[in-house]
C-alpha cells in the first residue's frame, strides 16, 4: 500500500476544517446529533479528497531525482532522462527539397559544367 504524501495529508485536512465549519454554519444546528452527523460526513468528504489527490507519477519522480543527482535544472535532467541529449551524435537529417528545388540545382550543376569547358 502506498505511503500517505504530504500533499493528501494537507488536502484531506483542510477539506475537513473547512466543510465541518460550512456545514456546520449553513445548518445551524445545536443538538449533538447534528454536530456528529456533520463531523462523520466532513471526515469522510475529507477522506474522499485525500485519496483522490494525485500521486506523483514514477517518471516524474526519476526526473526530479536525476536532477537532483546531478545538480541540473529539471528540464536539462527530463532532456537528458529521454535520450534527447545525444542529438547531436546522430548523423543530421538532410533537408526535404521539392522536386522544383532538386531541378533548380540539377539546372545550376549542368549550367556550371558547361561554362567550365
Amino acid at each position: 500500500m502506498p505511503r500517505i504524501t504530504a500533499a493528501q495529508l494537507s488536502y484531506g485536512s483542510v477539506t475537513v476544517v473547512f466543510s465541518t465549519l460550512a456545514m456546520l454554519l449553513l445548518s445551524r444546528t445545536g443538538s449533538g446529533l447534528g454536530i456528529a452527523v456533520i463531523g462523520t460526513a466532513a471526515l469522510a468528504l475529507g477522506l474522499l479528497v485525500a485519496v483522490t489527490v494525485p500521486h506523483p507519477s514514477r517518471a516524474k519522480t526519476a526526473k526530479a531525482g536525476a536532477a537532483a543527482r546531478t545538480n541540473q535544472d529539471p528540464v536539462s535532467a527530463a532532456v537528458e532522462a529521454e535520450g534527447l541529449a545525444h542529438d547531436a551524435v546522430r548523423a543530421p537529417i538532410p533537408p526535404v527539397r521539392t522536386a522544383e528545388q532538386r531541378a533548380a540545382a540539377r539546372v545550376d550543376e549542368l549550367l556550371g559544367e558547361r561554362s567550365r569547358n
